[in-house]
């Protein structure tokens, strides 16, 4: 677990050590302390499901947008003014650190991130480039200029575990079973292995950089870690996500490690050296808390699917979100995954009043 102070590594100026983020609720609560009121933010908050971000990426590509300091700080600040949220989460993408790498990747509308070259055999993997830490440089400035007008809300950092980024460079873009990837492991476990560790490397440089400038906790995305068996998660891959966290933990900021569908790697997602455990919508919180020991954070897990239900439904699940969430020492709601992009942004601000008033 993380110290409850920020270690000297970090900035005189950074959130943490000047007090305007140590005591908010959100990094209290990621350090094991409940409070009376639960913190809540919501996974992809900033982004597809606001009108004003849709007007402000008219022209613009995602990954362009991802780079500008000035567009990617607003489009962080926006969820936080109209919603009330606890926390910020920087907008960015899991494939960023990779482009910046100088990897050939894009954004394609309505299937997203799509590699020019997938990387297959070891050939490939060794030829994959260095990330140059100067090249993080917008990543470093959106950060500082979203920090600086957040004041005592604090922002939260993310990148994409190892397994995740090397899912997609091995498939070339999106897949429902990464199937390409997983015989990669198997047929060849020196390149997973190689490929993995710079995953690892670059990964965990996006996300000291974000946490440098200013972000006040940092969360770990294994996206497609639900595709694994128990046994191929421990050999292959826990290592390397371990190391990616590593690349932050003379930070002392509390980090959060969350995976779709991970209930059957639950604990050995945490063992990587995560203080908070994100839990998708398949399993209730109080069963999650129990396969973690009952001693660790967690974070979520309202489901996606209900925020376009009836409201009574969804203020029901929510409620019994919270409830479940006391099995954990502290909790902070979350969704279960990503904001769907034809939400209404009325009911995610809705489900903000709801717990705060409770």
């Amino acid at each position: 677990m993380t110290s409850t102070t920020a270690a000297p590594a970090l900035p005189a100026e950074h959130p943490l050590v000047d007090g305007r983020t140590a005591s908010s609720a959100l990094v209290t609560t990621y350090r094991g302390q409940r409070g009376d009121v639960t913190p809540v933010w919501f996974m992809r908050q900033a982004g597809r499901s606001l009108p004003e971000y849709r007007e402000l990426r008219v022209g613009t590509q995602m990954l362009d947008a991802c780079l500008d300091p000035e567009l990617s700080s607003e489009i962080t600040l926006q969820p936080v003014r109209r919603h009330g949220v606890d926390a910020g989460i920087f907008f960015s993408d899991i494939v960023i650190p990779l482009k910046l790498a100088g990897v050939d990747v894009d954004i394609v509308p309505g299937r997203g991130p799509v590699l020019a070259k997938p990387v297959r055999t070891a050939a490939d993997v060794a030829a994959l480039p260095a990330l140059d830490p100067a090249a993080l440089a917008p990543i470093s400035a959106g950060v500082a200029r979203t920090v600086a007008q957040l004041g005592s809300t604090p922002l939260i950092g993310f990148a994409g575990a190892p397994f995740t980024l090397a899912a997609y460079l091995v498939e070339g873009g999106p897949s429902k079973d990464h199937l390409r990837a997983r015989t990669l492991m198997h047929s060849d476990p020196d390149a997973w292995a190689g490929l993995l560790d710079w995953a690892a490397t670059v990964t965990g440089q996006f996300l000291r950089a974000q946490v440098l400038a200013g972000a006040s906790a940092a969360q770990l995305f294994d996206s497609w870690v639900g595709s694994l068996s128990l046994a191929d998660y421990t050999a292959h891959v826990q290592r390397h996500s371990a190391k990616a966290l590593l690349a932050v933990a003379d930070l002392g900021v509390p980090t959060v490690h969350f995976g779709v569908g991970s209930g059957e790697v639950l604990s050995a997602m945490h063992d990587i050296g995560a203080d908070v455990m994100g839990v998708d919508w398949r399993i209730p919180l109080a069963e999650a808390s129990r396969r973690l020991g009952g001693g660790v954070p967690l974070q979520g897990n309202v489901d996606p699917a209900l925020l376009s239900a009836p409201w009574p439904v969804l203020e029901k699940h929510v409620l019994d979100v919270l409830e479940s969430g006391k099995a954990a020492p502290a909790h902070v709601l979350n969704l279960g995954h990503g904001v769907p992009p034809e939400t209404d942004p009325a009911v995610l601000t809705r489900i903000v009043d709801l717990v705060h008033s409770r």
